[in-house]
């Protein structure tokens, strides 16, 4: 819920009121249902409220604690406030509200700001102490919701999306080489910088203060931990705390006073999350969006996910609502993803836009199936790929040669144009690639287990914090809020422990058909969909037989096909037009390269064709200032 900004001068200029409304402004589509500003000398704050809880002006931000010290805007959700609130309550502190607002206020005027490490939920928080003159800027455990900032020698600018941070008067816009780059190796980035140059994006669990001085002072007070499984556990055990600790989960993410739904695709995540929603909503209103399918060939022609999702709807008796996308409907949300999204990250992310932009018009808060996969083992073919690594060295040689998803570090003197090619330093995305492992001092690398759980650590760093925030910022674009019962902390807690032997259901056949065949062949691990184990085994009761033995798909459109139909005009003109922008940085022979091989079914491009696609709207939107109709 809701968008913050905010300006703290550290020369300590007073802050002025048009300049605070004014980057506020830009981000009015996260929150249409009121707004706020404080300003006090040095620092503003500005807030624009998707009311969720408390839709009274009770729960209007920024909120003052009672005691006259802090002033809060939070944008997010937190679950366990009610919980917190009682403990408060019992400290002495009184409530004239019923939102989780209110609880953050009260608790950092008793704790300070570790209270932020109590949170359950999804946050980001910028809060200003009146009386020692530090501002604090807090994330969530998982990072679901984005907080940017610009820090200048005399000034920091932070806000929920970058947007509002171009909108200041001092801000110039420039491209970020070395994000470019590492953008065209992982289609996603793994620093916390972005493509605009000076913006940096505050990670997650992480809490920064400032004061009087332009040193940033982080605490990083959280970290996921895959390192050491509980082997006493035993099979039931896991199953069985699984289904207790989801059904809870989904049921603390209900609060709302506001109506609620939940995205239903084929797929087992989002059913699990549906199957236990209904128990306590009647006629829950599900969504999904599907695909016309008329001109889909290969494997994409299952790539349509509405039957599966229909029969689910049936089978809890939703109200169920669907999208079709055709190809034709890429064009158009194009340029509108690409103007809310921003910062460029995984996947062709068109139809997110078009399912929340349909649930909206129903509820103002949706259900997401969001971290099962990252956390239960849903990508087995990913894992089993660096099964036989014998140390670090190669475990850190095959997995980089697995993650870079768009161009090879070889081609990029190929990819990039001379003047980008000075700019930029090859081999730093290798770098940053092992630093995400780095950073844990805990993880091993001696066993094909510690190679998974090293797998599992890395993707949940780095994959799943880009799809949190393509999550976050196309909902938020039609004024939606979509929350994750899969990341909820008593059950991230218990899923880290559970051992891989349960997670993957045939490892130790894969671990006997890799010794019976060492030296003669290569075993097929792209073969197997043996994810979720103990999660599909603890939704038994839950699910249809059939969804629970259904294989893997993501959710995406058929764009492969679509791309070599319907688009492949589209894509030419947008990409080798004399009116191309990125082309300053992209070699346009490279491109054509790119989309010639892909028309001629020499390859699969669809993923790189899509990030130029996103990079060409980027360098219109934000370099030459093209607007958005």
């Amino acid at each position: 819920m809701c968008g913050l900004a905010g300006i703290f001068n550290i020369t300590g200029e007073p802050v002025s009121i048009d300049t605070i409304k004014t980057i506020t402004e830009r981000i009015a589509h996260r929150g249409p249902d009121g707004e706020g500003y404080f300003t006090e000398n040095n620092i503003a704050l500005g807030h624009k409220r998707l009311a969720i809880l408390d839709i009274s002006s009770k729960g209007s931000q920024p909120m003052l604690s009672k005691n006259g010290e802090w002033v809060v805007v939070f944008n997010g959700c937190v679950y366990n406030y009610l919980d917190l609130k009682i403990t408060l309550q019992t400290l002495g502190h009184s409530f004239v509200s019923t939102s989780d607002t209110e609880v953050i206020t009260e608790g950092l005027a008793e704790y300070g700001p570790v209270f932020f490490q109590k949170l359950n939920g999804m946050f980001a928080i910028a809060a200003w102490n009146k009386r020692t003159k530090e501002l604090y800027l807090s994330r969530d455990r998982y990072g679901i919701k984005p907080l940017y900032y610009w820090l200048t020698k005399d000034k920091l600018v932070f806000a929920s999306e970058i947007k509002a941070i171009l909108a200041h008067p001092d801000f110039k816009t420039e491209l970020n080489y070395e994000a470019l780059n590492e953008y065209f190796t992982f289609q996603n980035l793994f620093r916390y910088h972005t493509l605009f140059k000076g913006v940096t994006m505050l990670p997650p669990a992480n809490t920064v203060k400032i004061s009087r001085t332009t040193e940033l002072k982080h605490k990083s007070w959280w970290d996921y931990d895959f390192s050491k499984p509980d082997t006493t556990m035993s099979f039931e055990d896991a199953k069985e705390v699984t289904k207790q600790l989801l059904e809870k989960a989904v049921a603390r993410q209900m609060l709302s006073d506001v109506p609620l739904g939940s995205y239903l695709s084929g797929g087992m995540d989002s059913g699990s999350i549906t199957s236990i929603a209904t128990k306590h909503i009647k006629r829950l209103t599900t969504f999904t969006a599907g695909f016309d399918m008329s001109e889909v060939t290969g494997v994409e022609a299952n790539y349509d996910e509405r039957r599966d999702a229909e029969l689910m709807s049936n089978h809890f008796k939703t109200e169920h609502y669907e999208q079709v996308i055709n190809a034709g409907d890429f064009a158009w949300s194009l340029p509108r993803v690409v103007w809310h999204l921003e910062d460029l990250r995984v996947g062709m992310s068109y139809p997110n836009y078009y399912i929340s932009r349909l649930a909206s018009k129903f509820v103002k808060v949706c259900l997401q199936g969001t971290g099962g996969d990252e956390l239960f083992g849903g990508y087995p073919w990913r894992y089993y790929s660096v099964f036989k690594s014998l140390d670090k060295k190669e475990f850190f040689e095959s997995y980089y040669s697995f993650w870079k998803r768009l161009v090879p570090d070889e081609e990029k003197c190929n990819l990039f144009t001379d003047s980008t090619s000075r700019q930029i330093n090859i081999e730093r995305p290798r770098k940053d690639f092992e630093d995400v492992f780095l950073f844990n001092k805990k993880l091993r690398y001696d066993t094909p287990e510690d190679h998974i759980q090293n797998s599992l650590y890395f993707e949940i760093k780095t994959f799943l914090p880009g799809l949190l925030l393509v999550g976050d910022k196309l909902s938020m674009a039609n004024g939606l809020e979509e929350r994750y019962p899969f990341l909820d902390n008593d059950l991230v807690d218990f899923a880290q422990k559970i051992p891989v032997k349960f997670k993957l259901g045939n490892l130790e056949q894969y671990k006997a058909e890799q010794k019976a065949h060492a030296g003669n062949r290569k075993l097929s691990y792209t073969s197997y969909d043996d994810g979720k184990n103990v999660l599909r085994k603890a939704m038994k009761e839950y699910l249809p037989e059939s969804i629970l033995n259904r294989k893997k798909q993501g959710f995406s459109a058929p764009d492969e096909s679509w791309y070599r139909g319907e688009n492949a005009a589209y894509i030419k003109d947008l990409l080798l037009h004399s009116k191309t922008v990125s082309t300053e940085f992209i070699r346009k022979e490279y491109i054509k390269k790119i989309i010639d091989e892909h028309l001629n079914r020499k390859y699969n491009h669809r993923l790189l064709l899509w990030s130029f696609m996103c990079f060409e709207w980027w360098c219109r939107i934000f370099l030459n200032g093209e607007k958005v109709k």
